[in-house]
């Protein structure tokens, strides 16, 4: 008769209970970051039968461009980050074709038509710093919300923040965001 060694066995049946309720502690518990970025509407497609290789006058584009070590140029003349929301105001607020009634600029010849034909061009070259690239997209969005607040207050007789869907897409259109994102040659 042979002897069988009686070899004692682990109870795992609530192994898995135990894996499974570590589990949901952990995905309760741990913190998933959430990156944010920046809000833009991207421009539709041209429609079928269409043509949109419009030309844009060479006075409507404020060139802005971000070298790889972190300058601003503005039409190749050096500036600081605190000069840019200015810069960009007075361009765009320019009235220099006499059309906008409710612009404040001087008619300066080498500033936009109309804040509905101004663009802004942004380029900035492969080893810009990622917090310039968000610093300078920080104060092209402070100049447009300063100039659409002081429509809507001149204009509207209303601060920003009261206004209705259709006071807002007015307001929109008055000072149209058109952003041209390129990478530097």
């Amino acid at each position: 008769m042979r002897h069988s060694k009686l070899i004692p066995e682990v109870n795992a049946g609530s192994m898995a209970d135990i894996a499974f309720l570590l589990l949901i502690f952990f995905l309760v518990t741990a913190t998933i970051s959430s990156d944010e970025g920046i809000n833009r509407l991207l421009p539709k497609e041209c429609p079928p039968g269409t043509v949109c290789d419009s030309k844009i006058s060479e006075r409507n584009i404020l060139r802005i461009i971000i070298n790889n070590k972190d300058d601003i140029m503005i039409e190749n003349k050096l500036v600081a980050i605190s000069e840019l929301k200015e810069i960009t105001k007075t361009f765009l607020d320019n009235n220099g074709d006499g059309t906008c009634n409710y612009c404040n600029g001087t008619r300066v010849s080498n500033a936009s038509d109309n804040p509905e034909k101004a663009v802004i061009s942004l380029q900035n070259g492969r080893h810009t710093s990622y917090k310039q690239f968000i610093a300078v997209q920080n104060e092209l969005s402070k100049a447009y919300y300063e100039l659409r607040n002081t429509y809507s207050i001149n204009v509207l007789k209303k601060p920003s923040d009261k206004l209705s869907k259709e006071e807002l897409k007015q307001v929109k259109a008055a000072y149209p965001f058109i952003l041209s994102e390129a990478e530097t040659k």
